[in-house]
């Protein structure tokens, strides 16, 4: 679509993550394998927590919200990414980038405050045991969740609102395999200085901010854990936050490695490593990691098996 002097853009054209073209049935077959591991591990998980009495839990509860996030955080990436795979033309329309990119930030904002609620979850069954039934009670748990859901969709609806300004008028190949705001910007054909300070603003409110008070929780988780005397209960204790722990640290590593570094020392295949990762990798490792740790989960999981021989 011509407008004036310019060209408006009315779709996209996606790198993804390599030009070499003996590559890329390989890379559809081992990402298909990602997808499809994410999706069954994230639904045995809210199956397994729904049907089991024992696992309705606050912490199952909020365990079932981050599968569920889970299972749409990689397909709003995954099908497009794989049909590119197979692909001569590797386009997206200007619509579909919007609404991948939009959905995409929804989903990683609030998975940011989920696993800060599921980290306060864990410090009031150490630290307050004895007021957690009262304190973690099911209306509130459904409150924190609903918050995370609604500071996922304000930060969408901010950096979104902020990129659609913007005009694109004749560059159209983004150097990405998904549409993601960072490598947007870069053909935007106006200045996107204040977009770029609008993003790294709520980086911090979304991302920075419940990471650190994550921090701040499991400096007290460990402390009480600490004090107590018994090995068995300081080992059961850890037990408990280790699945949660290795999360945060597998999420928050590399977002923070895309949204917080300074524009200028972005590396496009750093860049997309890093985003495949927490949009891809970690979904998928996301259940094995609490189903390996968790001896309710495993015991729930034998006995389906053991019941289909």
């Amino acid at each position: 679509m011509v407008t004036g002097n310019f060209t408006t853009v009315v779709e996209f054209i996606l790198l993804g993550l390599t030009s070499r073209q003996d590559l890329q049935i390989l890379l559809f077959i081992v990402f298909l394998t990602c997808y499809i591991v994410s999706l069954i591990g994230n639904i045995v998980i809210i199956w397994i927590s729904s049907t089991n009495p024992r696992l309705h839990t606050p912490m199952y509860f909020f365990l079932r919200n981050l599968s569920f996030l889970d299972i749409w955080y990689t397909s709003c990436v995954v099908p497009k990414m794989l049909n590119n795979f197979l692909s001569v033309k590797k386009t997206i329309t200007y619509i579909g980038c919007v609404t991948q990119m939009f959905i995409h930030i929804t989903l990683g904002g609030t998975e940011c405050y989920l696993l800060l609620s599921m980290a306060y979850d864990r410090y009031v069954a150490i630290c307050n045991p004895l007021h957690y039934s009262n304190i973690m009670h099911p209306t509130f748990c459904i409150r924190m969740a609903a918050a995370s859901w609604f500071a996922g969709i304000v930060d969408s609806v901010v950096n979104t609102v902020y990129t659609l300004q913007l005009p694109f008028c004749g560059a159209n190949v983004v150097d990405h395999f998904f549409c993601e705001v960072p490598t947007l910007l870069e053909l935007a054909c106006a200045d996107t200085s204040l977009n770029k300070t609008v993003l790294f603003f709520w980086a911090i409110v979304i991302a920075v901010i419940p990471f650190f008070v994550i921090l701040i929780t499991y400096v007290n988780i460990i402390s009480s854990i600490m004090k107590i005397r018994t090995t068995t209960g300081r080992r059961k204790a850890f037990s408990t936050c280790a699945s949660h722990v290795i999360v945060v640290a597998l999420f928050y590593g590399t977002v923070f490695f895309i949204y917080l570094r300074p524009g200028k020392i972005h590396v496009s295949s750093q860049d997309k490593m890093a985003t495949l990762f927490y949009s891809v990798i970690t979904p998928m490792l996301n259940p094995l990691i609490y189903t390996l740790r968790n001896i309710d989960v495993k015991g729930k999981w034998h006995k389906l098996l053991k019941g289909h021989r």
